[in-house]
C-alpha cells in the first residue's frame, strides 16, 4: 500500500470522526414552543466511508468512491436501552432507498450508524423501493416498522417509467436487527402512503392512520389522515377508512397532508404531528403543524392550532426537492423532553426540542385557523387588546417591537 493511499484513507477517517463528534449547540432564538439546533443530526456525510470505498489497494488502487450516498433523510425514532435511535432513509447515487439505524448517546448530537444498514425482508413482490419509516413500539409488545413500498404500476405503458403504486409496508421486531416482513397493509385505497400504527388497541383492534388517495403524487379526490381498523396485523386489512383532519383551502394543507410519527398520549389527549402541503409558484411547500385527538376517541380531533408548527429556514430551504420539511419521528423522555427529528429538503436530518407541557400550551391555547383574512385581523387585534393589561415594568414603561410604549 503506498504513503498517498494510506494517507488518504487516514484523512478520511478523521474528518469524520471529527463530524460525527462535533457538539450541536442550539440556536439563539426560540418561539417558545421548542428550539432548533445549529447542525443536522445526519447527513450524508455521516455514513461509514467503508460502505462506500473499497479500501483494498490491490482492487481499488485510485481509491474511487464505488458506491456514492445523495442523502440522509425521514427517520423513525425510537428510545431503545437508553440511546436515541434513528432508523433513516438511506438514499443512494441509485436513487435506492434503504434503512440504515444510527445511534446517540443524547439525541442532539454523536449519531453513528451501526456497523451495518438493515437487510429488510421483501414480500413475493419484491419492493423497488422502500422509505419514511415509523417505528411503533405497540402495547402487543412488538416493535413495529410501517413504510411506504414502491413498485412500479403494471399499467402503466413502456413509456412511463415513472408511474408508481405505493402501499404500506408492515414488518417487526424485537431488537432493531432482525425483522420479520409481513403482508402489506390492504386498503380499498388504489394508493397508500404515511400510512402509521397506533400505539394501542381500538376497540380490539390494530388502528391505522392512513393517507388514501387516487395517484402516486395527486391526492385527487382522496386525501386528509384517514383512520381504520384491523383485526390481524400479521394479515392487515382496513375495510373502511374515515377521514379524521381533511385538506382544506387556502390553508398549509390544501393540497395534501399525512400523520407524521405516532401521536403521543398525554392526560389531555393524543399529541399528533402532521405534514401539509400547499401549492406555491415555486412548487409544492411541505410544512408541519399539529393537532390533539380525544383520549377516548382517537378519532375526535379537539385542538387544531392555526398555520404550520415547523417550516423549512435558512439552508433548510436547500437541497434536492427545495422548500421542504418531514418529520416521521419523535422521542419522548420520561422527563417529558420531546425530540422532534425533521429531514429538511430531502437532504439531511435535524432535531428540534420541546416538552410536553410546551406542546400540550402550543395546541390547546394557540388559535385555530379561521379560514379568512377577517378572521387572522380579529385574532391578532385580540392579542394586542389582551396586551393592554400586562403589567408594566418597574420604570412603568413596555418595550415592544424595539419601542417604548406608556401604559
Amino acid at each position: 500500500m503506498n504513503t498517498n493511499f494510506k494517507e488518504r484513507i487516514l484523512q478520511m477517517a478523521s474528518a469524520q470522526t471529527q463530524l460525527l463528534e462535533k457538539q450541536n449547540t442550539p440556536i439563539n432564538f426560540s418561539n417558545g414552543v421548542y428550539q432548533r439546533y445549529q447542525n443536522p443530526v445526519l447527513t450524508a456525510k455521516h455514513i461509514p466511508f467503508n460502505w462506500k470505498y473499497d479500501l483494498n489497494e490491490l482492487t481499488n488502487p485510485f481509491l474511487i468512491e464505488r458506491f456514492g450516498i445523495n442523502a440522509v433523510l425521514n427517520p423513525g425514532a425510537i428510545k431503545w436501552n437508553g440511546k436515541y435511535i434513528l432508523m433513516a432513509r438511506v438514499e443512494g447515487i441509485d436513487r435506492k432507498s434503504f434503512f440504515a439505524i444510527a445511534e446517540s448517546p443524547n439525541g442532539i448530537d454523536n449519531f453513528k450508524f451501526w456497523d451495518y444498514p438493515i437487510e429488510m425482508p421483501e414480500t413475493e413482490n419484491p419492493d423497488t423501493n422502500v422509505y419514511d419509516i415509523r417505528l411503533v413500539a405497540h402495547e402487543d409488545g412488538w416493535i413495529y416498522g410501517l413504510f411506504c413500498t414502491e413498485r412500479r404500476d403494471p399499467k402503466a405503458s413502456e413509456g412511463d417509467q415513472s408511474a408508481a403504486i405505493a402501499q404500506c409496508g408492515i414488518a417487526r421486531t424485537k431488537d432493531l436487527k432482525n425483522w420479520e416482513r409481513l403482508a402489506d397493509l390492504k386498503t380499498n385505497s388504489p394508493q397508500q402512503r404515511n400510512v402509521v400504527l397506533h400505539p394501542e388497541f381500538v376497540a380490539g383492534c390494530y388502528a391505522f392512520y392512513t393517507r388514501p388517495q387516487d395517484s402516486f403524487i395527486e391526492a385527487g379526490k382522496g386525501g386528509g389522515i384517514g383512520f381504520g381498523l384491523s383485526k390481524s396485523i400479521e394479515n392487515a386489512t382496513v375495510d373502511e377508512e374515515i377521514v379524521i383532519d381533511k385538506k382544506v383551502y387556502h390553508t398549509v394543507y390544501e393540497a395534501k397532508n399525512g400523520q407524521g410519527p405516532a401521536p403521543i398520549k398525554t392526560e389531555k389527549g393524543w399529541l399528533h404531528l402532521a405534514h401539509g402541503v400547499r401549492n406555491t409558484a415555486a412548487g409544492l411547500r411541505y410544512v408541519l403543524y399539529m393537532f390533539m385527538t380525544d383520549l377516548k376517541d382517537v378519532t375526535k380531533v379537539i385542538h387544531k392550532p392555526a398555520g404550520y408548527f415547523i417550516a423549512p429556514e435558512e439552508d433548510e430551504r436547500i437541497g434536492d426537492v427545495s422548500n421542504v420539511v418531514f418529520c416521521n419521528g419523535w422521542i419522548t423522555d420520561e422527563d417529558g423532553k420531546v425530540y422532534i427529528y425533521y429531514a429538511s429538503s430531502d437532504t439531511r436530518i435535524h432535531v428540534a426540542t420541546s416538552t410536553i407541557e410546551q406542546l400540550l400550551d402550543y395546541v390547546t391555547n394557540n388559535p385555530e385557523d379561521g379560514l379568512r383574512s377577517a378572521c387572522t385581523v380579529q385574532t391578532i387585534i385580540e392579542i394586542i387588546e389582551a396586551n393592554k393589561s400586562v403589567p408594566a415594568k418597574p420604570d412603568n414603561t413596555l418595550h415592544l417591537n424595539g419601542q417604548t410604549a406608556h401604559p
